[in-house]
């Protein structure tokens, strides 16, 4: 059996008691990384000798110096700086990119004491929602390698769901890091918007992007939250909140909860698997002592459109640093400067960064700014506000994380509206800011389905107690795909 069918605080007990060092969990994490990562394609670079390095110093490091999590492998997703560790964002324009610093995530990261195994796969740019978008590889569901692991973070959740490294890193634009933990069966937490320095993380959508956790269960997930948590000087959208032992809120007490359930996420396009899967979990939490009622979000209809409006217009701004002069893919024989930028964005951006730069530079531009990026924004505040009603009398939200279970490599790639509002169900937490987690709920097919709690600002102690109530009374958490045990 792998160690990492243990928990974080089981790892720690056995480290305390001798019966493994940090350097077996990094070699055990490598050792996996080659058996198995031929069919799953989840990493990008692999981190062999300084993890290596790193593991046999901490193993001397006396035990009530540790924490939680020191000595722990963890995989960083690709859009996440790492000093001296090729950083590519899955995009041919930074394939030979190596940062001269950390993202704090990453410094934080070594403060906790865990130890990085490498860099994780990822739609390019973080455009995408089935991983199919990368410029290098694309990464495989472990339930079922003839489907998507979701996207963008899709190689964060397969790693863990494979059972390479009991821990990741993702992002979250607009669903990222919720849809793919749905897919894989694994936990994902989108914090609050300003929980988590964004400082380090290669930009898509600045006022979207989250980094957050992936890990197998809740309360290792509330582990890794806080200690990547808190004010960061260098992101002048880091929240001067403070961080609350997230650990502590997982006490399994439900009773009296408030759920609010909205019809539009039980409407229309959505699977009948993944509604029943949603009945049966409240019903499970109803057990347990919470209430539910049904709500409406009237603005989620208009999420889709505003989302890829606003996403779109900061992606082409953001995106605009990439012209080969300071770093990065630079075209060879251009005659002048504008071709030089011409040439270089059309051979270093695949096709869905390019037509999101398109799409994003249109809405900016003057003559349709006012009709699509300023009516966007106002909707974006109008579906805020759906939330903001929502929390005045209720403490958590529900529903599904994805309309359906995975589907098939290469059977949406062609169709980017229909590859689009697979993510209707995540993108209005992002909008919105609020933070939210998916954690698996069921199975269709022999594919894991999601189960989205979401809860009001800087209030991710309360999913997380939400979540672990559930976990604890259900083993769909428990169960691993054939592949885990290298079948």
């Amino acid at each position: 059996m792998t160690l990492f069918k243990h928990s974080a605080t089981e790892l720690q007990a056995m480290l305390h008691n001798k019966e493994i060092t940090i350097s077996d969990l990094t070699a055990e994490s490598f050792k996996r990384v080659q058996a198995l990562d031929g069919d799953v394609e989840a990493f990008l670079t692999l981190n062999e000798e300084q993890a290596k390095t790193a593991a046999a110093e901490m193993d001397a490091v006396p035990f009530e110096e540790r924490g939680p999590l020191f000595g722990l492998p963890i995989g960083v997703k690709d859009n996440i700086v790492t000093n001296g560790l090729r950083t590519t964002a899955a995009s041919k324009i930074l394939e030979d990119f190596v940062p001269i610093y950390d993202a704090t995530v990453v410094e934080k990261l070594r403060q906790a004491g865990m130890v990085t195994i490498g860099k994780l796969n990822m739609d390019e740019f973080a455009m995408g929602s089935s991983n199919e978008n990368s410029a290098f590889q694309n990464t495989r569901n472990p339930w079922n390698l003839d489907h998507v692991p979701g996207g963008s973070s899709g190689a964060s959740a397969a790693a863990v769901a494979a059972g390479e490294v009991p821990f990741s890193l993702g992002s979250d634009t607009g669903g990222s890091i919720r849809q793919p933990a749905a897919f894989c069966g694994v936990v994902g937490m989108k914090p609050t918007y300003g929980r988590v320095s964004r400082s380090g993380l290669i930009a898509f959508a600045s006022s979207l992007d989250q980094i957050g956790p992936i890990t197998r269960n809740v309360a290792d997930n509330a582990l890794l939250l806080e200690a990547i948590s808190g004010l960061d000087p260098k992101d002048s959208t880091s929240a001067n909140v403070e961080v609350p032992n997230f650990a502590a809120a997982l006490t399994g007490d439900i009773k009296g909860l408030r759920i609010a359930v909205p019809s539009e996420y039980l409407g229309e396009g959505v699977g009948e698997e993944a509604k029943q899967a949603v009945l049966d979990a409240l019903k499970v939490l109803e057990g347990l002592g919470a209430v539910w009622e049904e709500v409406s979000l009237p603005h989620s209809k208009y999420a889709l459109a505003t989302y890829y409006l606003l996403s779109s217009s900061e992606a082409s701004s953001n995106l605009a640093r990439f012209d080969g002069i300071r770093y990065g893919f630079r075209a060879e024989g251009t005659k002048n400067l504008v071709e030089l930028y011409e040439q270089t964005r059309s051979q270093g951006f695949g096709d869905e960064v390019k037509r999101r730069i398109m799409l994003g530079t249109y809405a900016l531009s003057s003559g349709y700014y006012d009709a699509y990026y300023k009516k966007a924004q106002k909707t974006r505040t109008l579906i805020k506000q759906d939330f903001d009603k929502v929390f005045e009398k209720y403490d958590v939200i529900i529903g599904p994380t994805t309309p359906t279970p995975a589907f098939k490599i290469g059977e949406k790639i062609d169709d980017p509206l229909t590859m689009y509002a697979n993510d209707i169900l995540t993108i209005p937490m992002n909008l919105a800011g609020v933070p939210a987690i998916s954690i698996p709920c069921g199975f269709a097919d022999g594919l894991p389905l999601g189960l989205q709690i979401i809860g009001n600002h800087f209030d991710e102690s309360t999913i997380y107690r939400v979540a672990h109530a559930y976990e604890q009374s259900t083993d769909f958490h428990k169960q691993t795909p054939q592949i885990w045990e290298g079948k």
